[in-house]
């Protein structure tokens, strides 16, 4: 049998794995390795059953896939570990699926422990092309800062500012701005960020830059 206790909910996981070992029967030899412990011939040993131990053993590796070589050996040998007499587990931090689909197919035991991602608050991003269309500087700044500190990438800011502003020129909107002014806005909004990558430049900054200087 194999058991695999992985994610990055240290504190649940370690608590997880803990627990099990208690439960382990005292019939059952539990030995441990590390990354820096790895043998070949040993591990081989475990489920070829040509080891020195006369009875069942628990083998507990920690941290055998944070490395490539004991990582690509251990996928090779999942398939004759899950058929041994001895048990395996295997305890490691996050695991890609590649690796989780692999101890699935062996039919391993998976306890898997991942924290929860944050979740973004939302920001509505036409706060910002609103406040640009009525001209209004202070709340533009505010609504600006809003969405970049809530993790709205400059790509949505751009393209809801460049609709807003087509917008405003397709209904002959021309109370707070000229008509060539909204025709320079929609040119200059089209290759900011094309032109900050191309000179390497940082996109908050030149889309910050163009909010500044458009009244």
């Amino acid at each position: 049998m194999i058991y695999l206790f992985a994610g990055d909910d240290t504190e649940n996981k370690l608590s997880a794995y803990e627990e099990f070992i208690k439960s382990v029967s005292k019939d059952t030899e539990i030995l441990k390795f590390n990354r820096n412990d790895f043998n070949r011939d040993q591990i081989e040993s475990f489920y070829s059953g040509s080891g020195l131990f006369s009875k069942k053993s628990l083998i507990v590796f920690s941290n055998f896939f944070e490395y490539e070589e004991t990582r690509n050996f251990i996928l090779e040998k999942l398939p004759l570990m899950s058929e041994g007499e001895n048990s395996f587990l295997f305890l490691e931090s996050k695991l890609n699926k590649v690796i989780l689909d692999a101890f699935k197919k062996v039919r391993a035991e998976l306890n898997v422990f991942e924290l929860p991602k944050m979740k973004k608050e939302l920001f509505d991003n036409f706060l910002l092309a609103n406040a640009f269309s009525m001209r209004d500087k202070l709340n533009l700044w505010i609504y600006f800062r809003q969405a970049v500190d809530r993790g709205v990438v400059m790509e949505e800011l751009v393209g809801v500012l460049f609709w807003k502003i087509k917008d405003m020129l397709l209904k002959k909107n021309f109370t707070k701005f000229t008509e060539n002014e909204l025709k320079n806005f929609i040119v200059k909004l089209s290759y900011i960020l094309p032109e900050a990558r191309k000179r390497g430049l940082d996109a908050e900054s030149a889309f910050e830059q163009f909010l500044l200087e458009a009244f």
